[in-house]
């Protein structure tokens, strides 16, 4: 394993600044590999070493998932990305224990580039530490094996790494004799990730221009703040968003009272619609920019008028956001039997966030065959599956935020306001609304009330993925630049400004993504200047028109069905032609 390296304990350094303080020691890309197989987490932030403690994974107010995706590498952007400076300042330097020289990639910029590492858990390891002690002590664990790519293509480039079960019949195909097994992977893999387990594959992109993107990146977010866009505008903003949320609430019961259960119904749903934008504006901490004041305002939308859990849309939009159309990571892009949007999922993937397996089974086969067909209809009930998803997670949560002894910020407090609040909206709705429909007209208009409500609400689920399913999913590794990431990954929808309050923001999702605590309503302003900098960089910048994005889309599920009906063909001809032999050989 290598020298251990001495941690050096010193004064915070300022947040933004450009280096690390000299008294603290430089470590040498080994020594950090070293703690990283020694089951450390170690982060780079600008030319610093942090060292994240085991004991903040849960603490981490964004889950744990997004530190681990970056472990070994230079996270710069993304953390000034996802944090305040006042932040960085108090928090992060507590974690700094020493800093890095960086190769001479870069032609400009303060910086050169880091020299990336594969964090464990992206090729299947968790480091699970003994319990009772904040030291790194305890012992790897294999979640799921790492997939490599055998060729070098858009679909599949030779840095990709996928996940999937660790006995998975795709090892036998990968490696069909045991000398072909790379040392850290196959059936008979180490019990702990190697060298050669946090080492990159080859990328087929330049380290030198990454850096590059990078530092621009950095130049295009100084002006951003320069132009005051971090700023909320509560007035002209929120304002008229207020109105209308008022006017839709009232309308709804308005024609309650006055038993036009179609009209409320359809209010409702609007309500709901509009209400996920600013619920999705304060999961980013985006309004006040005050994490207490925004979840609480956040539990009160999603929680008490939505039924939906804030704190589960924050976890799993995080690690979307970190992670953008990763198939093996990003739970957004997940949606197997129902959707896959690559042909990577009839692979049988495994899911680091659901920490599952996505069987490409027979049911999937049959749904995924005709998902261009089902695209709208399961859209129209995408809800309820926002419901599972939030109590699943809820339950999941309640051990270590509310009977676990590790201090997580707002942990037990918000699990408890969002078990009351949830609570408080079945009163409201089903207790309520659905039982008073049910004893006035009877439990088939109910049902009505119930399916017109949710359905209405349903574009909003269709904006989201409009941004998303049409665009690369092809991993090409730690290498790649945030930015550069963001730009591939994701795409904008082009609307009148007259109509923007339909899509809330989300038709800005490139700027969004570059800046997510960005108030929603700077960032058509913001985008004008991310067009510049894509513009300058040679990046794509994508926007289509809605229309024409959901054309997209259904293209993209109408390509992997017909893959999948390829592989039904294949299997059902593998299978006739053993049948045949089998009935050969007992005839003879």
């Amino acid at each position: 394993m290598g020298e251990t390296v001495p941690i050096v304990e010193g004064e915070p350094a300022p947040g933004l600044t450009s280096s690390a303080p000299s008294k603290y020691r430089v470590w040498s890309r080994s020594d950090i590999a070293n703690r990283i197989l020694a089951g450390e987490n170690i982060v780079i932030h600008r030319d610093r070493v942090l060292r994240v403690p085991h004991s903040w994974l849960d603490a981490h107010p964004g889950g744990d998932l997004a530190i681990l995706h970056y472990v070994g590498r230079d996270a710069t952007d993304e953390l000034e990305a996802y944090h305040a400076k006042d932040t960085i300042e108090c928090l992060m330097s507590k974690f700094i224990v020493g800093r890095v020289q960086f190769s001479d990639a870069a032609a400009e910029g303060d910086h050169g580039a880091w020299e990336p590492f594969v964090p464990p858990i992206m090729s299947g390891w968790r480091f699970a530490p003994a319990k009772g002690t904040g030291k790194a002590e305890g012992s790897w664990v294999r979640e799921a094996q790492a997939l490599h790519s055998d060729e070098d293509s858009d679909l599949s480039p030779s840095s990709q790494i996928l996940l999937i079960a660790k006995d998975s019949p795709a090892l036998q195909r990968t490696f069909p004799a045991a000398a072909s097994v790379p040392v850290d992977q196959g059936p008979n893999s180490p019990p702990a990730p190697t060298l050669a387990t946090i080492t990159p594959p080859p990328s087929p992109l330049s380290l030198q221009e990454q850096a590059q993107h990078s530092a621009a990146y950095k130049e295009l977010h100084e002006q951003v703040r320069a132009a005051d866009l971090y700023s909320t505008p509560y007035l002209s903003g929120y304002g008229p968003e207020v109105v209308r949320y008022i006017f839709l609430a009232y309308a709804s019961y308005w024609c309650f009272g006055r038993g036009w259960w179609f009209p409320s119904a359809v209010c409702l749903g609007l309500l709901w619609h509009q209400l996920s934008f600013t619920a999705h504006d304060l999961g980013h901490v985006g309004v006040t920019h005050n994490w207490v004041v925004d979840r609480v305002l956040g539990i009160l939308i999603a929680d008490c008028v939505g039924g939906l859990s804030i704190g589960w849309w924050v976890d799993n939009h995080n690690v979307h956001h970190l992670v953008t159309n990763h198939p093996s990571h990003d739970p957004d892009i997940e949606h197997v039997p129902f959707f896959a949007i690559t042909p990577q999922f009839l692979t049988s993937l495994y899911s680091s966030y659901y920490k599952r397996i996505m069987t490409f089974d027979a049911p999937a086969r049959l749904f995924l065959s005709i998902q261009h067909k089902l695209f709208y209809i399961v859209m129209s009930l995408a809800r309820f599956n926002l419901y599972a998803n939030s109590y699943v997670f809820l339950a999941k949560t309640a051990r270590s935020r509310v009977f676990g002894r590790r201090k997580i910020r707002g942990g037990r407090w918000s699990w408890y306001a969002e078990v009351c609040a949830l609570t408080f909206f079945w009163s409201w709705y089903a207790g309520f609304l659905l039982r008073k429909v049910a004893e006035t007209r009877g439990w088939a208009p109910a049902l009505g009330y119930l399916l017109v409500s949710h359905m209405v609400a349903s574009p909003l689920h269709v904006q989201i993925v409009l941004s998303h399913f049409s665009r690369s999913t092809a991993d090409l590794g730690p290498t790649e630049s945030f930015a550069h990431r963001q730009l591939r990954t994701t795409t904008d929808v082009v609307c009148p400004d007259a109509l923007a309050f339909l899509h809330g923001g989300l038709h800005l999702q490139v700027t969004h993504h570059l800046f997510p605590r960005l108030p929603r309503h700077q960032l058509r302003r913001a985008s004008a200047l991310t067009k510049q900098f894509a513009k300058e960089r040679g990046l794509e910048y994508a926007e289509f028109g809605f229309v024409e994005g959901n054309r997209e889309v259904r293209g993209v599920l109408r390509g992997v069905a017909e893959q999948v009906r390829v592989v039904g063909v294949v299997a059902e001809a593998g299978v006739r032609e053993a049948m045949e032999k089998g009935r050969g050989k007992r005839e003879e």
